[in-house]
């Protein structure tokens, strides 16, 4: 570095990314958003281990290879979050959507599980 380079100084300290997800519910089911700003969907990973819905991914920034770093506190992200499903859900119909940097989970609950109307007759 030249004397005529400006120096930029910070603390270090190693972070994990815990992206921030909101969780809505209604009669057919549940529904998740979580950030994953800047993440392709083919760094993002969604599972269901039994009971369990996994979250994971990394985030890394996309840079120029001509930059040079004289400070940088963005780097690779890597997270995982969990969520135990209730035995209402259906695993085996999860969608999910990556859209503007949002991750949708929708997990649908069993038909049985759905309220439905009943037709009443007459006698």
């Amino acid at each position: 570095m030249n004397d005529k380079q400006a120096v930029v100084r910070g603390e270090t300290e190693t972070q994990t990314l815990l992206p921030r997800v909101d969780v809505f519910e209604d009669e057919n089911g549940i529904q998740l958003f979580a950030d994953f700003p800047g993440g392709p969907k083919d760094h993002l990973v969604v599972n269901v281990e039994g009971d369990t819905l996994v979250l994971e991914g990394e985030i890394m920034p996309q840079l120029s290879e001509q930059l040079e770093a004289v400070y940088a506190e963005v780097q690779l992200s890597r997270f995982r979050r969990a969520f135990t499903l209730s035995s209402e859900l259906d695993t085996t119909r999860i969608d999910a959507e990556l859209r503007d940097g949002v991750l949708n989970v929708r997990v649908p609950k069993h038909a049985h599980a759905q309220p439905r109307k009943i037709v009443v007759k007459s006698a």
